[in-house]
């Protein structure tokens, strides 16, 4: 990881940070503060593997426009329907 992209906020710098949900988001009911007391961080069980791949410069844009992370959202796009479709054949 590039350190020169990590930085530090303190809690007040977050809760007035900008908010970047779409507008044209759903709404959906809170979470709530139990959620998260059983909330578990996942670990992918090997490690992210470099490739080089083609995709639509459209949707490339359309990602990148969302901030930094693009990547990894893309990811977690592709994690999705992996394990939606994993076990059909």
């Amino acid at each position: 990881m590039k350190e020169k992209h990590i930085s530090k906020q303190s809690m007040d710098e977050i809760m007035k940070a900008k908010d970047r949900t779409r507008p044209d988001a759903p709404e959906r009911p809170s979470l709530g503060a139990d959620f998260w007391k059983e909330a578990n961080v996942v670990h992918p069980e090997s490690p992210k593997k470099q490739i080089t791949v083609r995709l639509d410069a459209d949707m490339v844009e359309w990602f990148k426009k969302q901030g930094r992370g693009y990547q990894t959202r893309m990811n977690a796009v592709l994690r999705s329907y992996y394990e939606a479709y994993k076990n059909a054949s």
